[in-house]
């Protein structure tokens, strides 16, 4: 491990009962970029058994998760990638988590245009794949924000519409991000 970055959370949701810390140990070739998608996601996605790099109970799935909720008997129900990840893998991952919701988090819309075009250009499955393209001005500033020792005060994450409404190391951020069907 190369750091590690503590989250304190709080929440104003009262339908989210956030653990009080997060704690991320960012690994060798992992970017503050990576740090802060998972936090992102973890947050966005929160529900019951949600976990950050949760561990697998399958060796016939070869990969790792960044963002996992498994159901009663081990199985993935969500899986979350976040930032750089492969054609391939995604395309896996179609097959070996049939189950699961596939999502994608991106730090801007232009990042989630351009694997889309990928995805297209590889023939990927239709209909298994949701891309999250966050606010890159949003980003950016939350990545000058970043500490060894974060504070993050969580007003609300929705889907419809699209927006998130936080307060990162005293900051204020109320957002919208992109979500692509693919």
């Amino acid at each position: 491990m190369s750091g590690k970055f503590v989250f304190n959370l709080k929440s104003g949701d009262k339908r989210r009962a956030f653990p009080y810390k997060i704690l991320l140990g960012q690994q060798e070739n992992e970017t503050s970029k990576h740090i802060l998608l998972k936090v992102l996601g973890y947050l966005l996605f929160f529900r019951e058994r949600i976990q950050i790099e949760g561990k697998l109970h399958n060796d016939n799935i070869p990969f790792s998760p960044d963002i996992v909720q498994l159901d009663y008997e081990l199985r993935p129900r969500l899986w979350v990638e976040c930032g750089e990840c492969g054609i391939a893998k995604l395309n896996k991952l179609a097959v070996k988590v049939p189950d699961a919701e596939l999502w994608i988090m991106k730090r801007s819309v232009v990042e989630a245009q351009h694997l889309v075009a990928a995805m297209e250009k590889e023939q990927l499955r239709r209909d298994r794949y949701r891309i999250i393209g966050l606010d890159s001005e949003m980003f950016d500033e939350m990545q000058g924000l970043l500490r060894e020792r974060n504070e993050i005060f969580w007003l609300s994450g929705s889907f419809d519409p699209p927006g998130l409404q936080f307060e990162f190391n005293g900051l204020w951020f109320d957002s919208s991000f992109s979500v692509i069907a693919f």
